[in-house]
């Protein structure tokens, strides 16, 4: 079962992604997507680990997903947009390679027996990019995004800490 909460930056995606999980687990795991980019971002992992209580287990991947949720879980993925630029730097900014290996890796996650909680962002629905990268990014992210929507039993879109749900 794939669950998917999208929304925009600090809208309380990863709060509610969170109550669903421990609502569905004694014992759920955290899946980790980021890497450290900066003492700014450190700061912002640990403000996220200091959310989740003893009952968490965290588990770091960048790229292969899939291949490291455990059966029979309750996992939250934080969050698609790391991921994803992990996927597009490490291909060189290469977005049809970067969508490939990630539809690819959304087909693994929705045969899996885990209850699968993915949370991503709405990056489009703000300020235009500034640069083609940036922009080839924003595209890559709704194509994701809508790729991950078609797959989820249940679709969120979180608006000032309120879910919204939409399917």
């Amino acid at each position: 079962m794939i669950y998917y909460i999208s929304g925009g930056e600090r809208s309380g995606k990863s709060s509610y992604a969170q109550q669903i999980a421990e609502s569905l687990s004694n014992k759920p795991y955290y899946l980790a997507t980021s890497r450290i980019w900066d003492e700014d971002f450190k700061k912002r992992v640990e403000r996220h680990q200091s959310d989740r209580d003893e009952r968490w287990t965290t588990i770091e991947e960048e790229r292969e997903i899939s291949k490291v949720i455990p059966p029979n879980s309750v996992v939250v993925i934080d969050c698609v947009t790391l991921w994803l630029t992990n996927l597009y730097l490490d291909s060189e900014n290469n977005v049809e390679e970067s969508l490939e290996f990630a539809k690819k890796e959304i087909e693994k996650l929705s045969q899996l027996s885990s209850k699968i909680i993915i949370i991503s962002n709405e990056i489009g629905m703000g300020v235009h990019a500034q640069n083609h990268i940036a922009r080839k990014f924003t595209e890559l992210q709704g194509w994701v995004n809508q790729a991950i929507a078609k797959k989820a039993d249940e679709a969120y879109f979180i608006v000032s800490g309120m879910p919204l749900k939409l399917k």
